[in-house]
């Protein structure tokens, strides 16, 4: 373990009672998701998008005065829960209809992706001699869903806080690069928008970046993009049992007690895709007012979130443990991206 990883927070000299902390930190990381907003206003970064834009803005905010140790519970939450809460309204988007058509063959697909870039990043890690804890928790944040399937997968291998938290750095950052290199792609590509949504959503790792980079294929390409990523998503609970199993066999001298955390807002996720295809609209009327409302607030939700990924990327602790497996996590994405693109 790391000394400086477990010094106190400095929140206890600043005097904030839990509840300032927390406010403040959910509050300032809408600030600067609201510059990420103004940010892509501005010609150039309108391609970039408000999502892409914040991040940077984070991470720039990280470099320069440090990580906001005061206000961390707020931060936490935002990047967290309200991560949850905006993947949970995006299910709104998703038509249950295009999935019972087109699902089974993205099913197979995706699982394919996930295996190729969890075997590929850790055999260029092995190659590389480099981190295997950090390479093994890239590879499947990259297969799966970028910082969501690390979260779940680190207890399970039993990774260090640090390892964690470094993993999930770079995930928000190559993975912000990729969806702003494929939306600047875009208008150069031979593909109509359902087949450029497919290509997103089982290549790219994050839902934010899907999500980021689906947006230019309109309703139908960034509901495919999204239905792409679902199933790699959906795919992480069978991922973590088998995780389990392995650790089990690992050490089974000594019990191991992790315990897998079952990705709730999935369900959330399905249940609101269910009803935005079936009832809202149907059987519930559901005016277009309250639908752009909701797709704003999703928007928000996620921008606060990626703000709260951004602030965890300290460029200085990509240099000294991660750039090896940040090489082999690079490789097998272009690869990926390269591979899926014909696949689609």
């Amino acid at each position: 373990m790391s000394a400086h990883h477990n010094k106190p927070a400095r929140s206890n000299s600043t005097g904030l009672s839990p509840a300032a902390a927390w406010i403040g930190g959910v509050l300032f990381t809408f600030l600067l998701a609201f510059l990420g907003y103004l940010l892509a206003q501005i010609p150039g970064f309108n391609q970039v998008g408000q999502l892409a834009c914040a991040i940077i803005i984070a991470v720039f905010y990280r470099q320069i005065f440090g990580y906001p140790n005061a206000i961390r519970s707020g931060i936490v939450f935002s990047s967290k829960r309200l991560l949850r809460v905006g993947i949970i309204l995006y299910g709104l988007k998703l038509n249950i209809d295009i999935i019972l058509s087109d699902g089974l063959g993205l099913l197979l697909r995706d699982m394919v992706v996930i295996a190729f870039a969890i075997l590929l990043t850790v055999w260029l890690a092995k190659r590389f001699k480099a981190d295997q804890t950090i390479s093994l928790l890239l590879g499947v944040g990259t297969g799966v869903c970028g910082a969501a399937a690390i979260a779940a997968i680190a207890p399970i291998i039993k990774a260090k806080d640090e390892d964690t938290a470094i993993s999930v750095g770079i995930i928000a950052l190559v993975g912000t690069v990729f969806a702003i290199s494929y939306t600047i792609l875009r208008p150069f590509l031979p593909l109509d928008d359902v087949q450029y949504g497919m290509w997103v959503g089982i290549s790219l790792h994050e839902i934010a970046h899907v999500a980021l980079a689906g947006a230019p294929a309109g309703e139908d390409g960034l509901a495919m993009a999204l239905l792409g990523k679902l199933g790699r998503v959906f795919l992480l609970v069978p991922l973590c049992l088998i995780f389990i199993f392995l650790m089990k066999r690992k050490d089974k001298n000594q019990e191991t007690n992790a315990k897998i955390e079952f990705p709730w807002f999935l369900l959330g996720f399905l249940l609101l895709s269910v009803l935005g295809s079936y009832v809202f609209g149907q059987s519930i009327p559901f005016p277009q007012e309250l639908q752009e409302f909701v797709s704003t607030a999703t928007t928000w939700l996620l921008t606060a979130a990626m703000v709260g990924l951004g602030l965890t990327v300290s460029l200085r602790d990509l240099r000294e443990r991660a750039m090896l497996p940040l090489a082999a996590m690079t490789i097998t994405s272009i690869l990926l991206a390269v591979f899926t693109y014909f696949a689609v």
